[in-house]
């Protein structure tokens, strides 16, 4: 375990303050998250949330914990409107496609999955899934049941919201008071099987014609949404464990719905530390389907798009992300993009540069300190932005170094070596950019290559530095050697 371990510390969105991270075991990190219903194809703010949290799985790694890292697909249970009547998402989308429910589940896992391996995003240990889990699900069930918590209704199962309150205070995570939510819930159509409004199911009485259900010692049903996190996290983490993660808008009901049942279940509260990213806009407005201000990543990554001016890499996208804090909003402009992809630039030739430096005597800066405050900034709540800022500084000396403005130590270039890969590969998970995509580029830039080649022949200086100037603001670093010119 390294020595910064014992200074991270963690937003903990139930107690509204920053937390000395202890795990429940030493040296061993529990980690939920929230993942995808797999209905249609993921959009970005899904993506921003699972590249935050990769982020934070990445660190915790490198301090040296063994983390269990669990994130989950959601195929069943999550009714339209994140409400306890009405169609199934993946149901309704099988219906409009004429597809099997499992051919849809299919198709949009497969596509987030490629979305996540295109943002550089480490796969889970564990991906488990709603309908793989109905066993677990009728188990917590039966013990919320047992624990006078929930109560049966033609059929289906629901949670007793106002007698957990009597012991436990529903609404902590979300700050809300149950006397206001009573307040400001009305009564809508099909909430008559309900003791009260604010009960949510556990388990739903499916009708004849609802496609995706299972036997219960209740009948024919299928399981609420919110119970499904509980069951999955608790079957692989344990009934606590320490961090769960998850979109802002998941705080109420989700998490709220979370943290009740699995207290009501297994006698103790779920989660120690509860993290939630925030949300993203698109050009200064929030992102919406229905007003057409909505993106997708391959809309993103290949330009087809009216919202911004041309195609992004995702690794430059990735680093974008990174200049923002995850409890800060994110607005997507052209401007903001672009300027980004000439950072990235930047970053990239810097590392490039930083491996083939030659070291001096002595040092003109304090590498050290400067590795020192990478720590720092990952360890105040994983502060992805100051750390960017700190590696700029590093990029800054680097290239002094490179023109023979400074100099650096063998032990210092060692260490600035080994900790600028740690920090902008291993951390940021910032690989070269294209770097899927590059064998289909190989001939073309050999192409693009030979041309600005044959210009530096004719001492066409201006159209060559043109090819390299434009190459550099699309993420690409043309370099010219006594060995040849190469690109990255």
């Amino acid at each position: 375990m390294k020595a910064e371990a014992a200074q991270l510390s963690i937003y903990n969105s139930l107690t509204g303050t920053k937390e000395t991270f202890i795990p429940l075991n030493e040296g061993f990190v529990g980690f939920y998250v929230c993942g995808p219903t797999v209905y249609s194809n993921v959009h970005l703010g899904n993506c921003r949330t699972f590249i935050s949290f990769d982020l934070v799985y990445r660190y915790l790694n490198h301090l040296g914990y063994k983390v269990r890292y669990v994130r989950n697909i959601t195929d069943v249970g999550h009714l339209v409107d994140d409400a306890d009547q009405g169609e199934d998402k993946i149901a309704k989308k099988a219906r409009l496609e004429q597809l099997e429910p499992m051919e849809i589940v299919q198709q949009y896992t497969i596509d987030f999955h490629d979305v996540m391996n295109q943002f550089n995003a480490i796969a889970p240990d564990i991906e488990p899934t709603a309908t793989g889990h109905i066993i677990e699900q009728i188990e917590l069930i039966k013990a919320i049941l047992d624990n006078g918590f929930a109560y049966e209704s033609n059929g289906s199962i629901y949670f007793d919201v106002e007698k957990y309150n009597e012991s436990h205070p529903y609404g902590e995570l979300s700050g809300r008071k149950i006397e206001d939510l009573l307040t400001n819930t009305r009564e809508l159509d099909g909430q008559n099987e309900k003791r009260a409004p604010l009960d949510f199911a556990l388990w739903k009485n499916a009708s004849d014609e609802h496609l995706m259900k299972w036997p219960s010692p209740w009948g024919i049903g299928f399981p609420g949404w919110h119970l499904e996190c509980s069951a999955m996290s608790t079957k692989y983490l344990g009934k606590q464990f320490d961090i769960h993660g998850g979109g802002m808008d998941l705080k109420f009901p989700h998490h709220e719905c979370e943290i009740a049942q699995g207290t009501a279940g297994c006698g103790i509260a779920p989660v120690r530390h509860w993290m939630h990213t925030n949300m993203l806009t698109l050009n200064g407005k929030k992102m919406s389907k229905s007003t057409g201000n909505s993106l997708l990543p391959a809309e993103l990554f290949s330009g087809e798009n009216d919202l911004l001016e041309k195609a992004y890499d995702p690794m430059v996208v990735r680093f974008f992300m990174m200049q923002a804090h995850y409890r800060s909003t994110l607005d997507f402009t052209s401007e903001a993009l672009n300027a980004s992809e000439k950072g990235y630039a930047k970053l990239i030739e810097a590392m490039d540069s930083l491996m083939s430096l030659t070291s001096s005597d002595s040092s003109s800066a304090d590498v050290e300190g400067l590795v020192a405050k990478f720590y720092e900034a990952m360890n105040d709540d994983f502060n992805a932005p100051i750390l960017v800022s700190h590696l700029f500084d590093a990029v800054k000396f680097i290239n002094s170094t490179k023109d023979g403005k400074a100099t650096i130590s063998a032990a210092d270039l060692s260490l600035l070596q080994t900790e600028m890969k740690v920090f902008v590969r291993d951390i940021l998970g910032l690989a070269k950019s294209s770097e899927s995509g590059e064998s289909r580029l190989d001939p073309v830039m050999d192409l693009i290559l030979d041309l600005r080649q044959e210009a530096r022949a004719n001492k066409d200086w201006s159209t060559s530095d043109k090819i390299r100037d434009g190459l550099a603001g699309a993420g690409i670093v043309v370099k010219d050697s006594k060995e040849g010119t190469s690109w990255n």
